[in-house]
């Protein structure tokens, strides 16, 4: 499970939120096999939303995060809960591509510089909040921290780190949110930047073997932190046999009966873990009948 541990300062100006998640990108590896600069690129997408959806206040509240770029990986989502339980799928798990000019990872080159970030916000409302922003880099870290000066006019602090090693396995991966509120004066704003400024990437410090309780420390140092929360969010899907069959519903009753003709059982597979759920013709006509 993720080790997620938030401070804020002692004026209430500024918060920091801090994600362990190596165990939460280990499972997306494992469950979708994944290249490693996709691992990379869903990784930080997949830290991303579980460090936002820990945020909304409803219990049953969701949030999903979804970029469509124009890279070979096609498109990212992932989607968390309100205790940043996490899932998250990709359109093509296995990307090739050289490293970037920093022999690095080249997250921008499999995501695609030129899309768009969504954030869906599920409230329990009539209609859910839709944020839709041109993406600015694809590393998505900094199209999340754009997403929220742009879109919700907070300034943000995003990092996000997935250290992957030679056998593909993760070494490190973890992410954090600083976010400032309205009455943050500006010696606050400097400490930050100064506190940012001066830290090791990430998943360097994450590798090192520094908590997030640690990390949050040193981005709020100077400001006399306190503890917020803490939280172990994990990588959990929630599909059911009865879901699969409400997306089967939605296929419409010609479409359903052509496939029961068909005289053979119906596969259908969930794309954030896997699992396969199988339907007899039968089952596939009860279903066209009750539609």
């Amino acid at each position: 499970m993720g080790k997620l541990y938030r401070m804020i300062s002692a004026d209430g100006s500024a918060f920091a939120a801090v994600l362990d998640a190596k165990d939460i990108v280990s499972e997306i590896e494992r469950i979708h096999q994944t290249s490693a600069v996709v691992t990379a690129g869903l990784g930080r997408l997949t830290i991303a939303a579980s460090l936002m959806g820990y945020m909304l206040k409803g219990e049953n509240d969701s949030i999903t995060l979804r970029v469509d770029g124009d890279g070979p990986a096609g498109q990212l989502v992932a989607v968390a809960d309100s205790r940043g339980n996490v899932k998250s799928s990709v359109a093509n798990p296995v990307v090739e591509i050289p490293l970037n000019s920093k022999g690095k990872l080249d997250v921008g080159g499999a995501v695609g510089r030129d899309g768009t970030l969504s954030v869906v916000k599920d409230m329990g409302l009539k209609e859910p909040y839709v944020g839709v922003i041109p993406l600015v880099s694809g590393e998505i870290a900094e199209d999340i921290a754009n997403y929220y000066a742009s879109s919700e006019q907070i300034p943000t602090v995003c990092s996000l780190g997935v250290l992957v090693d030679t056998d593909l396995s993760v070494k490190s991966a973890g992410g954090y949110l600083v976010q400032l509120l309205p009455f943050a004066d500006e010696k606050c704003i400097d400490t930050i930047e100064k506190n940012v400024a001066a830290m090791k990437p990430l998943s360097q410090l994450l590798d090192e073997g520094k908590t997030p309780e640690e990390i949050a420390g040193m981005l709020l140092d100077g400001l006399e932190p306190n503890e917020l929360d803490s939280a172990s969010p994990v990588y959990s899907c929630d599909c059911s046999r009865e879901r699969t069959e409400r997306v089967l519903v939605s296929i419409g009753k010609k479409d359903l009966l052509e496939i029961a003709d068909e005289g053979k059982d119906t596969s259908v597979s969930c794309h954030f873990c896997g699992k396969e759920y199988v339907f007899t013709p039968d089952e596939i006509r009860k279903l066209a009948e009750e539609n």
